[in-house]
């Protein structure tokens, strides 16, 4: 059966971005708000990270993923939120029409304007170009915290991890947490992604870090038995375990874009945005990790939270896209967040966000057209978040380049 909704605002995904939009919304006098979550509950990737350290800024006192998730959905609900579970969108269309399916049949919703809060994911093993043998025990973080905190399934006791960024940490202390001992962790670059001293965790923990190593091949039969690992040049080594956790390398969460009209950013991977996080088609809106993964949940409630203001404010308005100043970038930098500026530059509206490529000292060098508009001095290294205030750039007429020198 199918059926047909009219609302002011659809958001498509649970998380605390999606939740944190719709909140802010409901608050601003919003009626018709309603969350499309494909899961069988809401809440997003917390409710199945049962390490700590949720919450803080939003409820001031650590808490674990699932009861972060459920304080959040227990406020969207208070202030009035509808939520729709088991409802999965299949297609956007132009002018904020969504069709969708449930349970039940078929359902089109309209609304006057949609956000966009699907998330990210990590990379699977095939866009990892990691060649070998096809046995069980090969998964990511996503598919390890299912496993363990919402099917009780222990899928390795001794894996090899594969990742040194911050969810590479939690997925340490999720295995420790479990009785599940890591028998390696293998870095690509000379020292940990994560910030110092996050990086030290594994050591402190006697659990041997291979730098400057990659996968060569997985090898076992019916399940996981080793993996083999190159060493820059260096013979190569066997590794003895069980499973192998993947960790990291995440990506938007964007294939409902990439099948519909809105444009996607070729760099993060996400929709292009203006600073006021529009899409190409001016009824959609985007936040969270689906802009660029990967943020901290809190961020990414945060940045909804916003978001839901400043859509609030935009629905007295007709939707429509002035003319913008694209943004380019150099090849040592990821992508820029946003990519396009539109007239109105904003104090609310959020910062520049960039991310680099390689490790880089020297200095950030922002131009207008022939005109400078910020020089500063950079050190940093990929994945730490860069951000530039859009104030610095309020003086742009031209396209804006980013270059490092």
């Amino acid at each position: 059966m199918s059926t047909a909704r009219h609302v002011d605002v659809a958001i498509v995904g649970g998380g605390p971005a999606g939740l944190g939009a719709a909140m802010a919304l409901r608050r601003a006098g919003i009626e018709s708000v309603v969350v499309i979550e494909r899961e069988a509950e809401a809440g997003g990737v917390p409710r199945h990270c049962g390490h700590p350290a949720f919450g803080v800024r939003e409820f001031g006192r650590p808490m674990s993923g699932p009861r972060y998730a459920r304080a959040l959905v227990g406020k969207a609900r208070a202030a009035g939120v509808e939520i729709l579970t088991r409802h999965s969108v299949v297609a956007l269309e132009p002018e904020g029409r969504l069709l969708i399916a449930n349970p039940d049949g078929a359902l089109t919703v309209t609304a006057r304007r949609v956000i966009l809060a699907t998330g990210a994911r990590e990379s699977t093993r095939a866009a990892r170009l990691v060649s070998g043998d096809r046995p069980l025990g090969v998964v990511n973080t996503g598919a390890l915290q299912a496993y363990l905190y919402l099917q009780g399934l222990t899928p390795f006791r001794r894996p090899v991890i594969v990742g040194t960024e911050l969810v590479s940490l939690s997925a340490i202390w999720t295995c420790l947490a479990h009785g599940i001992r890591p028998q390696a962790v293998i870095a690509e670059g000379d020292r940990a992604v994560a910030r110092w001293p996050m990086g030290l965790f594994p050591h402190l923990l006697g659990i041997p870090v291979h730098y400057n190593t990659q996968v060569e091949a997985i090898t076992g039969t019916g399940r996981v038995d080793g993996v083999r690992v190159s060493r820059n040049g260096r013979p190569s080594i066997e590794i003895a375990c069980d499973g192998v956790l993947l960790t990291g390398h995440f990506v938007p969460e964007a294939s409902l874009m990439r099948s519909a009209h809105i444009a996607v950013d070729r760099n993060s991977g996400g929709p292009a945005v203006d600073q006021f996080h529009r899409c190409s088609d001016p009824s959609y809106f985007a936040t969270g990790n689906l802009l660029r993964g990967i943020e901290t949940a809190g961020w990414c409630h945060r940045e909804g939270l916003a978001l839901g203001r400043r859509v609030a404010a935009d629905l007295s308005a007709t939707p429509a896209l002035a003319a913008t100043i694209p943004i380019t970038v150099a090849p040592q930098l990821k992508y820029a967040v946003p990519q396009r500026l539109a007239p109105g530059i904003s104090g609310n509206a959020p910062a520049l966000q960039l991310r680099l490529s390689e490790p880089f000292s020297g200095e950030l060098v922002v131009t207008s057209g022939s005109r400078e508009l910020l020089r500063r001095p950079l050190r940093s290294r990929p994945e730490r978040r860069i951000l530039v205030p859009l104030s610095n750039l309020s003086g742009a007429d031209d396209p804006i380049t980013i270059r490092l020198q």
